[in-house]
């Protein structure tokens, strides 16, 4: 039975886990206001704590209220041909699961409605992580998603049944507050 954007935001903030489509990849995600839900992901991806996610919100106005956005990150999203990533540096109101240990945040602006969706109900940004363990090759399709990983996930969004990505993954750059700009994942 496909469950209602209510619903999905219900048990996000009960700290429930999802697997969901992205406007890349399948993505492990949670709400990322939730520091119990963030540690949760960290446990089912076997990630060390030391290594952040990104994050999706779904307006300007969000972005505005967790990091103070350089001009050129506008002019870099505006330009880029697939998803970007930008890291950013000192994030506002997010749980310190989530933080960088450089006090950083990876956030995309997400196009994918379903993802707005989502974002727009709950109010608040969501993780968005590769749907694989840590390590191991990020998954295209549902079907390629490891059977134990399904199992511990607490939702499996019924629209990842026909996704199919557009892209292998975001862009990520480092954009520092003096408009330096580093490429991590191009």
């Amino acid at each position: 039975m496909k469950k209602s954007i209510n619903q999905i935001v219900e048990n996000l903030q009960k700290g429930e886990t999802m697997l969901y489509p992205t406007d890349t990849i399948l993505g492990l995600g949670c709400d990322a206001k939730n520091g119990a839900a963030i540690q949760k992901i960290y446990a089912l991806k076997k990630r060390a704590t030391s290594k952040s996610f990104i994050i999706l919100v779904d307006s300007v106005k969000m972005l505005q209220d967790i990091v103070e956005v350089p001009e050129l990150a506008w002019d870099l999203m505006d330009l880029n041909e697939k998803p970007l990533t930008i890291i950013y540096d000192a994030p506002k109101g997010l749980p310190k699961e989530l933080v960088s240990e450089e006090n950083t945040i990876a956030i995309r602006l997400t196009d994918d409605l379903l993802c707005k969706k989502i974002i727009g109900k709950l109010r608040g940004p969501i993780v968005s992580t590769s749907a694989n363990f840590s390590g191991d090759v990020a998954p295209q399709r549902l079907n390629e998603v490891n059977a134990g990983l399904l199992t511990q996930v607490d939702m499996v969004l019924d629209e990842c049944k026909d996704f199919v990505p557009h892209f292998t993954a975001s862009t990520i750059i480092q954009l520092s507050e003096d408009n330096q700009v580093k490429i991590i994942r191009p």
